[in-house]
């Protein structure tokens, strides 16, 4: 058995983010689950996924050329190498050469520009020549004009580069991801969207051009974006990146084996099979084995030699291998990698704290500690992308679930919620506010199902998942505590 505080140390130093961000990044960081294989193909137009998925991880990633070696060496049908070229299309990053903001973009359709046309220029944009007539203009307004009205040359030239990425045997990724960020109301991103799905089918019939879209759930909405000739082509392609059980585990091993001390923490891991590695630019990459991956008792029995068997003193109160998981899942089951790691971070560190002679790496009520602070990471993530949800979430702290979805709705009028939130919208504070909320209290509910916050039970009641449960401060018997609110 290796020392538990060496293993302590490298849980405590997991990665806090997954999105690079402007790092560059680094090809060790890099795993890749079985699911996320096809997500990176070409031919994958639309790559959906929850929140902390990893869709602005692979946007940055793809970026870099080591990483897209890396993935060319690691999956060889992945029609991916260090040759093939990437641009931005749409992002988190303000890069107005690249693509226009989101103010640009609101300017344009003010001008009534068709939201295909907007695309089709960005596109245009990063397959025109150096000396191309379309790189005179600085202006998005005016490319977009050109775009529009100049649509034989445009066909020629697209046509023309994927030609020459066709000799060369290499293509073309035009990424878009952040598209939560290109509007401030659903009409106007789902009218965004929309068209940029028609450009992702008009360069299905490119040999080697593609664009590759990264959505939320909640955007892949096709009664919305998918109502146009021949919009399953697009649907069809598109690939949702998973995150089951046994890829949170890999992805831990991942981190553990590519680390400081990572030859002693491999054999601790596996020692009876070889690690297979690569090296990209003097950088030595190891490859978790498929057995630590995709065998459950091997992977069980490696973290419960790292947590402990139980839960507590005894088998009643769980086993960590399965509660971890469970207790960070949304209503659909789905867990964000980012809570995963910082629910074992936080373990780490508090165990360290409270704990520094436990037997094990992690004590049980430390990662009772990292579930509450996941939870946290979680309820901010929502804050950001919804800010009204925290409005309605927030007025229900103190309550007990599962409950009846009267009380819900009492709590909500005894505090004003859905007054105050629309005198918000009025006014607009808020973004993206919820779909249906012209549908009172129920309208509510029915957003909340779809964001797989809420989960409506056989009898009518409300569940909410201890992951948004414990940060938003509800209680439920037998479960974990709240996070006690702060400020």
């Amino acid at each position: 058995m290796m020392d538990p505080r060496v293993i302590r140390a490298r849980l405590a130093g997991l990665p806090e983010g997954t999105s690079y961000g402007d790092a560059t990044p680094v090809v060790s960081d890099v795993y890749l689950p079985r699911s996320h294989v096809a997500a990176l193909s070409p031919n994958a137009l639309i790559v959906k996924g929850m929140r902390g998925a990893g869709k602005t991880f692979w946007w940055n990633a793809l970026q870099d050329r080591n990483v897209r070696t890396l993935l060319g060496k690691r999956e060889t049908n992945s029609q991916l190498s260090q040759s093939t070229e990437i641009r931005n299309g749409f992002g988190e990053k303000i890069l107005p050469d690249e693509y226009p903001s989101k103010d640009v973009l609101a300017e344009l359709l003010a001008k009534n520009t068709d939201a295909r046309i907007v695309w089709r220029t960005v596109l245009a944009w990063h397959v025109t020549p150096q000396d191309g007539h379309l790189r005179e203009m600085t202006a998005w307004s005016d490319r977009c004009t050109y775009v529009a009205t100049n649509s034989n040359a445009i066909d020629m030239m697209i046509h023309e580069r994927d030609a020459e990425l066709d000799r060369q045997g290499t293509h073309l990724l035009v990424l878009f991801d952040a598209l939560d960020r290109c509007a401030d109301d659903w009409d106007k991103m789902y009218r965004l969207i929309r068209g940029l799905m028609q450009v992702a089918l008009d360069v299905r019939s490119c040999r080697r051009i593609r664009v590759k879209v990264f959505l939320r759930s909640d955007q892949a909405d096709e009664a919305r974006i998918g109502d146009f000739a021949d919009a399953s082509k697009v649907f069809a392609s598109s690939v949702e990146l998973n995150w089951p059980p046994n890829e949170l585990y890999g992805l831990l091993w991942h981190c553990m084996a590519n680390s400081d001390n990572g030859a002693d923490l491999r054999s601790f891991l596996e020692d009876r099979v070889p690690w297979k590695s690569v090296g990209i630019n003097g950088r030595i990459v190891f490859a978790v084995p498929r057995k630590l991956v995709f065998g459950e008792q091997a992977q069980r029995d490696r973290f419960h030699a790292i947590a402990g068997p139980w839960m507590g003193r005894d088998p009643r109160r769980g086993f960590p291998y399965t509660w971890i998981p469970n207790h960070l899942a949304d209503t659909e089951g789905k867990v964000s990698p980012r809570s995963f790691l910082a629910a074992l971070r936080t373990a780490a560190r508090d165990t360290d704290d409270r704990h520094p002679e436990h037997k094990h790496a992690l004590h049980y009520d430390s990662i009772k500690q990292g579930v509450r602070e996941a939870s946290k990471i979680r309820v901010r993530e929502f804050r950001e992308d919804y800010p009204w949800v925290q409005q309605v979430l927030g007025s229900m702290q103190g309550m007990v679930v599962p409950c009846a979805f009267e009380e819900v709705e009492q709590r909500w009028a005894e505090r004003e919620v859905l007054r105050r939130l629309a005198l918000d919208m009025k006014n607009a504070e808020v973004k993206l506010v919820p779909r249906h909320v012209d549908q009172g209290p129920s309208g509510v509910r029915k957003d909340l199902e779809n964001m797989s916050i809420f989960q409506r039970l056989r009898d009518g009641r409300v569940n909410i998942p201890d992951v948004f449960r414990v940060g938003y401060g509800l209680g439920r018997r037998g479960g974990v505590k709240p996070v006690r609110p702060t400020g």
